[in-house]
């Protein structure tokens, strides 16, 4: 039987980088596991920081943690093991060269902005190949915290209080950023944090609890995204649960983040050691229930296929449950939450891996 071309397109631009590549190098590992090694053929593109994209010997050095850094990685100076091309130059040889035209099916595990906002979706919905994970509306969805809230309240998914804000109201004149910052107080009040709205990984976000922190934390995401996110900060346990399938979706096991810092930043998230995975979460049954059931409907509510990790907030002391937010591309490695829930659901890595190629081959074959 011949094997299925899987093209496994990971690294990108984002500051998530280095998470993308330990994605990578994991489901790689999985392809060679159990049956998978019978069933598909590793073909790893990998797309350099400059954006340039790597085929060949670099891609292949990358996932078994060789250096790299002596191996041709230059446009002008690549040999016929190691190709080196723009993102739409790729394109192009995607439709006229043979060779990467085999591909049947893309597993795209690129973080962050143009990985997984729907920009990289949209490249390869235009190749026409099938690829693993949501669509362009559900990725641009997952990745836009404002329109996701905006979703979130249509379909009436508990949110803590919030407000979107644009950079030119933070760079403005005195007086409109003053108002702005008596609008959060009397609207949000604090604590409460300020989030890029269209970064991942917990990168930009502060907590905040003066009108000077505010200033502060307003004006440094400004300067990383034009749209910005102000939420409420509540006391609550950290509550997560993993969705599998495209029309007929299935819950995970529920686990909980806990940690020491004052919240869960970058730092305290990829840190060994600063956080902890408690799979299941010791919580009621109801409320297990209950977050299964709102994790199910925010992956309906955004659109979203194949996999997504959506995040919640549980206020022990009044029972309410409040969505935080749902991530479309979650980190991929064997040891992270997502795939730590599927394992004490009952699916294992390797088989995770190969049940989401299995659903992007699905979900093609069917119409939009």
């Amino acid at each position: 039987m011949k094997k299925l071309q899987v093209g496994l397109l990971f690294g990108g631009c984002s500051g998530e980088h280095e998470v993308s590549i330990k994605s990578a190098i994991a489901i790689a590992d999985a392809l060679t596991k159990s049956e998978n090694s019978s069933k598909y053929q590793l073909i790893p593109f990998y797309v350099q920081k400059d954006g340039i994209w790597q085929v060949g010997e670099i891609a292949q050095a990358l996932l078994t943690s060789i250096e790299v850094s002596h191996l041709k990685s230059s446009s002008d100076d690549r040999s016929d093991n190691s190709a080196s091309i723009s993102g739409f130059s790729y394109l192009k040889q995607v439709i006229e060269n043979p060779k990467y035209s085999e591909i049947d099916v893309w597993f795209p595990i690129i973080h962050g902005p143009n990985g997984e906002d729907g920009s990289l979706q949209g490249l390869l919905q235009l190749i026409g190949v099938p690829f693993v994970g949501s669509g362009v509306l559900g990725s641009a969805l997952g990745m836009d915290k404002i329109a996701m809230k905006m979703v979130f309240d249509r379909v009436e998914l508990p949110q803590v209080r919030y407000m979107g804000v644009k950079r030119s109201q933070i760079w403005s004149d005195p007086c409109v950023f003053s108002k702005l910052i008596d609008g959060v107080e009397a609207n949000i009040g604090y604590p409460c944090f300020v989030k890029p709205a269209n970064l991942g990984s917990s990168v930009g976000i502060a907590k905040v609890r003066t009108p000077k922190e505010l200033e502060t934390a307003l004006d440094n995401a400004a300067t990383l995204d034009r749209r910005i996110v102000i939420e409420a900060g509540v006391v609550a346990r950290e509550l997560e649960c993993a969705v599998l399938g495209n029309d007929y979706p299935k819950a995970s096991v529920v686990g909980e983040i806990t940690y020491e810092s004052d919240f869960y930043d970058y730092e305290t998230k990829y840190s060994e050691g600063r956080s902890k995975c408690l799979i299941p979460a010791p919580i009621p049954d109801a409320v297990a229930a209950k977050i299964k059931d709102m994790s199910l409907e925010a992956f309906a509510a955004v659109d979203a296929a194949g996999l997504a990790r959506v995040d919640f907030f549980y206020v022990e002391k009044t029972g309410e449950i409040f969505i935080n937010e749902i991530n479309t591309l979650p980190g991929f490695t064997a040891t992270s939450m997502y795939a730590q829930l599927w394992k004490a659901t009952g699916i294992s890595f390797p088989e995770l891996v190969d049940k989401l190629i299995e659903l992007a081959l699905e979900r093609h074959q069917k119409p939009n």
